[in-house]
């Protein structure tokens, strides 16, 4: 058993950002805090990016605070880019990162501490600043006759490139950003064919900070009432890139609606429509990886987790960063600053804004 005021579980964008910020406020790894991760190296999801995703084809990267990243290659693997510079980052500031880390569980313990349970010991803390993303919870929705498909389906976490699926036709399922990344990128090798549930929304106007602040306003509506957050990609809608445009006008990004139901061959419309595939992407974004936090019961009955800020309003000693409007890489800065002014106050002995006391986020 290792006692730290404050563990940080996750080492994104979130988690070291509040590392740092934890830093300034003058607690030190070991006794002070400890960060935990489960993956064998820096970079956070972005190791886990398929290999031709090159930096200069990526969402633009947000400087941690404190260290910029720099000039980058464009034409470097945005896996290596951002693993570098976070390497970098935790070098600078002594973070001190324990990995790889796999947190199995984080349960009520005595004296009002957090027991964070890992397969590499337990930590007790004062304090839990939860940053595990998303990456490891690919979400898959069922269609019938998904079990019948005689060719290959596989989630974005799971694509590599493109060389693979030359000469075949894959259709590409999700509305959002890495849809039509895939997209662009398969359709120089393969017959690509793209459903979603919606019709997309792309955008022409710069996305400047008001429309980026509206944007994170409405993710946070939905967090505050207890619900599971959308992504600010969702709510943003799709840049019109250059890239973007020369798609659309080639016909890339023609789209049609969901199919209703797979077959062994493809898919098909309650309509009559049918259509053959060998593979099937699933471009259908991720869940928040929060499955650890389970014995603290903190999910409200609409599913979601309620928080202010990044506070869970049923334990305040609980704060979640990167999760629903915090959830963008500016976000994640925003939020650890945020995050480690209200746990600093939890530590001092002064009751968080709006805070409501132990027994009473117990109740229900």
């Amino acid at each position: 058993m290792r006692e730290v005021e404050v563990a940080v579980v996750g080492a994104g964008q979130a988690g070291l950002s509040a590392g740092y910020f934890l830093r300034r406020a003058g607690l030190g790894p070991g006794a002070g805090f400890a960060v935990l991760d489960h993956s064998p190296g820096p970079g956070g999801a972005w190791q886990y990016r398929w290999p031709s995703l090159t930096y200069g084809k990526a969402h633009r990267v947000h400087d941690l605070p404190g260290m910029p990243l720099g000039e980058a290659d464009p034409g470097r693997p945005s896996a290596e880019v951002v693993a570098g510079y976070f390497a970098r980052y935790e070098r600078a500031f002594d973070l001190r990162v324990h990995r790889p880390v796999d947190v199995t569980a984080v349960r009520e313990g005595g004296g009002g501490r957090l027991l964070v349970e890992t397969d590499a010991g337990t930590w007790a803390a004062r304090a839990l600043l939860n940053a595990t993303g998303t990456w490891d919870r690919p979400f898959v929705p069922y269609y019938p006759g998904q079990e019948t498909f005689l060719g290959r389906q596989l989630h974005t976490a799971g694509y590599r490139g493109a060389a693979e699926f030359a000469g075949r036709h894959v259709v590409v399922v999700g509305g959002g950003t890495s849809a039509v990344q895939l997209l662009i990128e398969l359709a120089e090798v393969a017959r690509t064919t793209w459903v979603t549930r919606r019709p997309p929304v792309f955008r022409d106007m710069a996305f400047d900070e008001d429309w980026g602040r509206a944007a994170v306003a409405r993710v946070e509506q939905r967090v505050r009432r207890g619900l599971p957050p959308q992504s600010v990609v969702s709510v943003t809608g799709l840049a019109a890139t250059e890239a973007v445009r020369q798609a659309r006008a080639r016909g890339v990004l023609d789209r049609r609606p969901m199919f209703d139901r797979i077959t062994p061959q493809g898919v098909a419309w309650d309509d009559g429509r049918t259509l053959e595939a060998d593979v099937i992407v699933w471009a259908t974004g991720f869940r928040a990886a929060l499955d650890h936090l389970a014995p603290l019961r903190l999910r409200e009955p609409g599913g979601g987790i309620r928080v202010e800020g990044t506070r869970v309003v049923k334990d305040p000693r609980v704060h979640l960063v990167g999760y629903g409007p915090s959830a963008s890489t500016i976000g994640a800065n925003r939020a650890g600053r945020a995050a480690v002014r209200e746990i600093r106050a939890l530590l001092a002995g002064a009751p968080s804004p709006g805070a409501q006391p132990r027994e009473a986020s117990l109740a229900g």
